[in-house]
């Protein structure tokens, strides 16, 4: 039976923790709410993180992480996008990649993230765009490797049951993620709109 000291606890976890994003209240309606207390502390630092994901996984797991990429092209925008700050028909690179790990023990690999991102293209340093149309580098490791600075707006999180997900990951489908959605930008602009989804 939980204790007043650990509703105390749990509810200043998830005060604190929904605090740093910024939109949270702007959430889709298909993600529900996170108990943030009720989360492995490798889940909340996933979820929290400002820095790269891939690092932060393989720090914790001690295995490198293979980017493998579902989805990449170029398209233009169908409608504005606000948090991108670009009007329909602006073209943008459309991405998807799944972070996973390699275990001895585990037949089949075990899937960390999948990952769905819009690029703004036109504000796209020449080094990222080459990287990305000739490696399979995760978009973190691309931004630290080209020197730009850029920084990460947290804009909301939840839970979310996922269907249609691509043959690579299909087996997870009708699974549980923790899914979040955030800004990356550089230049006081908007740079990537990245959306993390983290099996639960």
């Amino acid at each position: 039976m939980e204790t007043d000291i650990t509703k105390q606890v749990g509810a200043f976890v998830n005060t604190r923790m929904k605090s740093l994003f910024v939109a949270q209240n702007e959430k889709p309606a298909t993600l529900k709410e996170i108990n943030f207390a009720g989360l492995t502390p490798f889940q909340r630092g996933l979820v929290v993180t400002d820095g790269t994901v891939t690092q932060f996984i393989e720090a914790y797991t001690l295995v490198p992480v293979e980017v493998l990429l579902l989805h990449q092209k170029k398209q233009p925008l169908f409608a504005e996008n606000r948090w991108l700050q670009l009007p329909a028909g602006e073209e943008v690179i459309s991405r998807q990649v799944i972070l996973q790990t390699h275990q001895e023990t585990e037949s089949s690999p075990l899937i960390h993230t999948y990952a769905d991102s819009l690029i703004a293209l036109k504000r796209l340093p020449k080094p990222i765009l080459e990287g990305l149309e000739s490696n399979k580098q995760g978009l973190g490791r691309l931004l630290q490797d080209s020197g730009l600075e850029t920084r990460r707006e947290l804009l909301w999180c939840g839970i979310e049951t996922l269907k249609g997900l691509p043959s690579a990951i299909a087996h997870l489908e009708g699974e549980t993620f923790i899914s979040r959605t955030y800004l990356v930008l550089a230049n006081q602009e908007p740079l990537m709109l990245i959306n993390e989804k983290f099996p639960f």
